[in-house]
């Protein structure tokens, strides 16, 4: 083939490339666009099946097509991406390609140099000097627009007196707190965070009743669960224009006081616009047993005073989420940790923030190389460490809870991330929505993606509900109802049930009882053992999205339009003599 001939070829198979590449560009952007307008989960014909469910809450044959088209989303979400992962593939193979075809093009069309006068000496010098400022101003252009790069994809969330100080740097001496924590037994023996004083689900204590202790009305909305120190439980809600705090007594139901998070340095003052569906208050608050923290939508941190004084106040900047902020604050000691995750993409601005809790100041901060979750982070002790545990597409992740510093990875989610992860029997427990039930060893260092995994199970794996551990055995429950019972340490699963009913809440376990509120507000009891056994039911007149809480031998459960404690039936009055 001569030269002319092959320059043509290669010209044809740059051309062609090129059109291969807009082709591939042009399919995912529709992929992409189409699969956020039509968002399965609100089909017509899904939600036109559950008001015929909740006439016919019996109807097996609604059951099973409500279950066969959860199913099909659920497949057809994870072929969307595998077709995002294979597009990428193609993607750079055709732009391998035009690049190489182009480049041979362009070499065959270059003429050789004619032949040129021989220059003097000097002249040569002052052309190479020429040529040797060009090349290092590019360079110094190339480096400077490297470190700009740099600036701008780690940018701190916080205000510029707030940014991160590493250990070893100038001022960067922790304070001595200005009162000491609580000890372990009063976290354990109250409910100050998400899921508990570990985020596994368990209460401290070993019973609750399920009779009607008292019920008040919250004055507005959110999905925040319940987090209950003493004599106090706390729930957070708010609209655009408000968002408050809430303070009960346990005792009987009254509201204590009312304070929003208003007037912090920083905010914006119209709020941004977030999912109806999600609300301004879907992160659970946290106590430290001192103050009470609440986290909104809009970005506004606030801790207040058990009397309900202002204690301080930060905003953390946008949020950038599709769905709206919803991770929960989580406490260990007298550390704030706050999982920032957001974004579409590794580059928008994830954190992992711990802060002092007594004074919000930022003992670290660490960027995180994942796009936005709504998993609560959870604190263990596990390898001789104080782990703390993070989920986000794509990774499990663990840092130190003294510095921040990143002990392993896991490259094991490619779904979005909505479950929290537990902790039991020496393994972390996470959920690939829709995917897989992972059992992790914590105990590895680096990536541990092939290496850390016990097992894991792929048959009806839950999208939304975060999984229940305790000791020797690990419980899941799906969006639908069916729940499962694993044995921790290798997997086998010992039963399966189906409760007929939504569920949106994570359960709890306290005592031997596995506790699971329906979205119905249908309050189901069972044995959480190696064989399955409803212990009973009960029915509250409310929608139930948020968590139950479980302290003082009660159990708090918080309403679209109610919060409830439930206890022990009162005893009778004694008989006067």
């Amino acid at each position: 083939m001569n030269t002319a001939r092959l320059h043509r070829a290669l010209l044809l198979t740059a051309w062609i490339a090129g059109v291969y590449c807009l082709l591939v560009c042009a399919v995912m952007v529709y992929e992409h666009f189409a699969a956020a307008s039509n968002d399965p989960w609100k089909s017509p014909q899904l939600l036109a099946l559950k008001e015929k469910l909740a006439a016919q809450p019996k109807s097996a044959a609604l059951q099973n097509e409500i279950r066969r088209l959860d199913q099909e989303f659920r497949r057809n979400f994870r072929q969307r991406l595998a077709l995002d992962k294979s597009g990428a593939w193609l993607l750079l193979g055709g732009t391998l390609a035009l690049v190489l075809a182009a480049g041979k093009a362009a070499a065959l069309q270059k003429k050789l140099p004619l032949p040129q006068p021989k220059t003097d000496a000097g002249e040569s010098f002052l052309k190479l000097a020429a040529r040797a400022r060009r090349a290092l101003a590019g360079l110094a252009v190339a480096v400077a627009g490297l470190l700009l790069t740099i600036g701008l994809v780690n940018t701190s969330v916080l205000p510029a007196n707030q940014a991160a100080k590493l250990p070893g740097q100038a001022g960067a001496a922790e304070a001595a707190p200005d009162e000491s924590a609580p000890a372990p037994a009063e976290f354990q023996a109250n409910w100050p965070r998400f899921r508990g004083w570990d985020g596994s689900g368990v209460a401290g204590q070993t019973n609750c009743g399920t009779n009607l202790a008292w019920r008040s009305p919250i004055p507005a909305p959110g999905h925040s669960s319940p987090v209950v120190w003493g004599d106090r439980v706390f729930i957070s809600g708010g609209t655009a224009a408000k968002r408050e705090v809430f303070c009960y007594s346990v005792s009987s139901g009254a509201l204590l006081w009312r304070q929003a998070v208003e007037n912090v340095p920083g905010s914006p003052p119209k709020a941004p616009e977030v999912p109806e569906d999600t609300t301004y208050a879907a992160s659970t608050m946290a106590t430290d047993g001192r103050r009470v923290f609440a986290i909104f939508a809009n970005g506004d941190l606030g801790a207040f005073n058990f009397d309900g004084a202002v204690v301080w106040s930060k905003y953390l900047g946008p949020l950038k989420n599709p769905y709206g902020y919803a991770a929960s604050l989580a406490v260990w000691g007298t550390n704030l940790l706050i999982q920032l995750d957001q974004g579409e993409t590794p580059a928008e601005g994830s954190k992992l923030i711990s802060l002092q809790a007594a004074s919000g100041r930022v003992l670290w901060e660490r960027s995180r190389p994942v796009s936005a979750s709504w998993a609560t982070p959870i604190v263990i002790e596990a390898a001789g460490k104080t782990q703390i545990i993070t989920l986000s597409k794509p990774f499990v992740i663990a840092y130190t809870l003294a510095g921040g510093e990143e002990l392993w990875r896991a490259e094991l989610l490619d779904n979005e991330v909505v479950p929290s992860p537990v902790f039991t029997g020496g393994l972390v427990f996470l959920l690939n929505p829709a995917s897989k039930l992972i059992a992790l060893r914590p105990d590895g260092a680096g990536d541990v993606t092939k290496t850390g995994v016990a097992w894991a199970n792929e048959e009806n794996v839950p999208d939304i509900v975060s999984p229940a551990g305790r000791g020797e055995l690990v419980f899941t429950a799906t969006s639908m109802g069916l729940v499962k019972c694993f044995q921790a340490a290798d997997g086998k699963k010992n039963w399966e049930t189906n409760l007929d009913t939504e569920v949106m809440a994570s359960p709890g376990i306290v005592g031997d009882r596995l506790v699971i509120l329906g979205e119905n507000g249908s309050l189901m009891m069972l044995r959480a053992a190696r064989e399955c056994q409803e212990i009973g039911r009960s029915q509250l007149p409310d929608k139930f999205l948020a968590s139950p809480a479980f302290a003082g031998g009660r159990m708090f459960l918080r309403g679209t339009t109610n919060l409830y404690c439930l206890g022990p039936e009162a005893a009778p009055p004694a008989k006067q003599p």
